[in-house]
């Protein structure tokens, strides 16, 4: 076989990594059987019905989901060389690179950002719940605080969608980042001279932590659609689950230090002002990460802003009915199963550890599923992903029903840590699943449906966590919600039967562009 120009495989492989898309002509059988190790995704197009005559006898296709794929060939005849084919292609470390998406350094940036979004969220809430308990000393003031930042996200979503779709996702992210940005610098001026938002006989604090706290929330409703959205276009479809895998990671890791920073300082300083400068540096650093992001260019929505236009990310969810199964069964999972709400009950007057378990419960529950993303990155992909979302709600339900009824602390956190490891997976699956079926013009609109579901559940669901401990007691509202959880399993898996035949991730191809482009449709690009 005659050997293939070096600098033209650097070329096309450098490609590869960069824009996931490329045309390998090999008539190396083990060259062959290399390359398809290192891209499972690669599709043969050489059979009898659709040859692909490229100068070579074998052809392997990687599609881009988000764009026309660029067909490059590698000629059988080219110039001669001192190496083989097969020795000039990269050879990866392993078949399964864990660490795929940390590769893009535009990844990293968002990631970064991320990380210090979800930081100081956490570090800024312990602050805010610590300072409203303090001047109130009701729980009822600690209700408002949640009430309202859900608001606004559940309203405001959609409107998201439409700016991600719109506009570029960058810039929209930047600014609602920004946004969050001053109003943590406004709650910080609040801690430091709360005197000037008091008179003789009004006290305007409280008041004004609220505001504060609904125009950062407004911030998030329209920026987290962007950032959902961003994410396809900063790596190739085949390590979009790797990505979405480390990026439940960084959330887990921030969530675990953001609280644990937050307290430190705490107690440390004895009030909030320097929890809250910690939080506002951290968002002003993260937006200056988003700025560093380039990305590829993003498909932007062409019609004009209509009702149509702005319920097309909804209609699109209950059209598609494998999405729509796996927001389904998220939704009422979490609605019934959620035992966060009611720890500080399980923490002091059940398993009698005090308010020390409460964290630590919590953060068993942030270990496991760290963990179990961390197992997932280092295995190959999930060959049959709508089975493996279905068994780990189940398993999520029966560790549910079992720390409902444990009475030995130990048994309960690891109970924690099995619900944060079963939940992270079907996290992963469904995030991967519902980026990868939607066209990339769609994904703000879309992601927004997506993200009104998410919070929708966490709050409706610690409201009837809440509800039912009042009446049946804590014990009975856990395990219910665990059997619950189940029978939502039953329900889900009876009603949409296509969800167990989904398999692996990297094969799904948006819903309305299901098929992959033929190699006349490809036309005469080249690298």
């Amino acid at each position: 076989m005659p050997p293939v120009k070096r600098p033209r495989l650097a070329r096309l492989d450098n490609h590869l990594r960069k824009h996931g898309v490329a045309v390998y002509g090999i008539v190396h059988g083990r060259t062959r059987r290399r390359l398809r190790q290192q891209y499972p995704e690669a599709l043969p197009v050489g059979n009898s019905r659709q040859r692909c005559r490229l100068n070579s006898d074998f052809c392997m296709v990687l599609s881009d989901r988000t764009a026309a794929a660029t067909i490059t060939a590698l000629r059988s005849d080219a110039a001669m060389t001192d190496q083989p084919a097969s020795s000039t292609i990269s050879q990866p470390t392993s078949a399964v690179d864990p660490y795929a998406a940390w590769r893009s350094r535009d990844y990293r940036l968002l990631a970064a950002s991320w990380f210090l979004l979800v930081f100081s969220r956490e570090v800024e809430r312990v602050a805010v719940l610590v300072y409203v308990y303090a001047a109130t000393g009701t729980p009822l003031a600690l209700g408002w605080v949640g009430l309202v930042q859900a608001v606004p996200v559940i309203l405001l979503s959609i409107a998201g969608g439409q700016l991600a779709d719109r506009y570029d996702r960058c810039k929209v992210l930047a600014a609602t980042l920004a946004l969050s940005t001053l109003t943590t610098a406004g709650l910080l001026l609040v801690s430091l001279r709360p005197e000037l938002l008091r008179t003789a006989q009004t006290d305007y604090t409280l008041v004004s932590i609220y505001a504060l706290l609904g125009l950062g929330a407004v911030g998030q409703a329209l920026g987290s659609p962007a950032r959902a959205a961003l994410l396809p276009l900063l790596v190739p479809p085949h390590c979009l689950s790797n990505a979405v895998a480390w990026n439940s990671t960084v959330f887990r890791v921030a969530s675990m230090l953001g609280p644990a920073m937050g307290g430190l300082l705490l107690g440390v300083q004895r009030n909030t002002a320097a929890a809250l400068a910690v939080a506002c540096v951290s968002r002003a650093v993260a937006v200056l990460a988003v700025l560093a992001i380039s990305g590829r260019p993003q498909q932007r929505q062409s019609e004009g802003v209509t009702w149509a236009s702005v319920l097309a990310g909804l209609q699109f969810v209950l059209k598609t009915q494998t999405m729509l199964a796996a927001i389904t069964l998220d939704l009422f999972a979490v609605l019934l199963g959620g035992a966060t709400y009611l720890m500080p009950i399980f923490a002091n007057d059940i398993l009698g550890v005090g308010d020390w378990g409460v964290g630590a419960l919590l953060s068993c529950e942030a270990l496991g599923a760290v963990c179990m993303t961390l197992i997932i990155a280092h295995l190959p992909p999930i060959r049959r992903a709508g089975k493996a979302l279905l068994w780990s709600v189940t398993a999520f339900g029966v560790a549910t029903i079992v720390f409902g009824l444990s009475r030995n602390f130990w048994l309960s956190a690891t109970m924690m840590f099995l619900i944060g490891a079963f939940d992270n997976i079907s996290v992963i699956v469904r995030h991967t699943l519902v980026q990868m079926l939607t066209p990339d013009h769609m994904r703000g609109r879309v992601s927004a449906v997506h993200n009104v579901f998410i919070v929708a559940s966490n709050d409706l669901g610690g409201l009837e966590s809440g509800v039912t401990a009042r009446l049946f007691g804590p014990v009975v509202s856990v395990v219910g919600g665990g059997i619950g959880t189940i029978l939502v399993v039953l329900a889900v898996a009876r009603r949409w039967p296509q969800l167990l035949r989904v398999g692996r991730l990297q094969d799904i191809r948006p819903a309305d562009d299901a098929r992959l482009p033929g190699p006349m449709e490809l036309g005469q690009q080249t690298l």
